[in-house]
């Protein structure tokens, strides 16, 4: 039976979507009165200067039932079943929007909350890719992708923690702090929700540095198929030094660089930098 694997957009795939056939609901970012669809008609870039010109953060929405059923329906048509990838539940109501969509279709749409978000629901995204394309059923798929979900690291340095202050995520005093003494707070999915951990002090590129050797010894065993190098427009020398780091410290087949989409960029801002990957127990 042929498998649709399909995701919302932020999984942040990039060029891997149309390369690995995984179909993509985008979720909607809202700019004063105007409605953009996630990697369809609104960029990065587009994010940064609202955010420049008026101050605030953009709403990000979720699909309505209506639209995942929609959605659903048309990849049936080109699979039997689809299993389908939500960012965490706690980061948005995408994932029981999906579950109740998914109740019309007598079981034929399997809905995961990835627990994670970006790249870090794209590792499973693409792990159930790898298992489609081995003949693998939707059931074993969902099985080995429901196990994996609490062994992925993901994890990001911010540049500059405006965004996350002004979407209520940090303090006034802690932001304001942060930026006099150079501190930058590892951010990182503890069961599906955004969490605070190590404070790194100093230039993003000596500390992404350090970031990279800590998740090393943080993770001595992992799984060694691909690791994503994910970032929010970053420096072009930020985003090398990451990818050598990762090289010299770790043996993975695939280095992947991707760029955060619109959604990821209007919660984190300017220059995040995440390594991800899957580890072993």
């Amino acid at each position: 039976m042929a498998i649709r694997i399909t995701s919302d957009s932020t999984c942040d795939l990039n060029h891997l979507i149309e390369e690995r056939d995984i179909g993509i609901l985008p979720l909607q970012v809202n700019l004063d009165a105007n409605s953009y669809y996630d990697g369809v008609d609104i960029t990065p870039q587009d994010i940064f200067d609202f955010v420049a010109k008026t101050g605030v953060l953009p709403k990000t929405s979720a699909p309505s039932i209506g639209d995942y059923e929609e959605f659903f329906e048309k990849q049936l048509t080109l699979g039997d079943e689809v299993v389908h990838f939500n960012i965490s539940a706690k980061s948005s109501g995408s994932h029981n929007m999906a579950k109740q969509a998914a109740e019309k279709f007598g079981g034929k749409v399997r809905v995961i909350d990835s627990k994670a978000l970006s790249s870090g629901q794209g590792l499973l995204v693409l792990k159930a890719a790898d298992m489609r394309d081995e003949g693998r059923s939707a059931a074993e798929i969902e099985e080995t992708v429901l196990q994996l979900r609490t062994h992925v690291n993901t994890s990001f340095v911010p540049d500059s923690l405006d965004y996350l202050h002004k979407g209520g995520r940090v303090s006034g005093m802690i932001k304001v702090v942060a930026g006099m003494f150079k501190i930058h707070p590892l951010i990182l999915m503890d069961d599906g929700q955004l969490v605070p951990g190590k404070k790194y002090k100093g230039r993003m590129d000596i500390l992404i540095k350090q970031y990279i050797q800590d998740l090393k010894e943080m993770y001595p065993a992992y799984d060694k198929s691909r690791c994503f190098v994910t970032h929010s427009s970053a420096d072009r020398s930020l985003v090398d030094v990451a990818k050598a780091k990762v090289k010299e410290l770790f043996e993975f087949d695939e280095i992947i660089e991707t760029v955060a989409g619109s959604i990821i960029t209007s919660h984190c801002g300017k220059g995040t930098l995440g390594v991800l990957f899957i580890y072993n127990n």
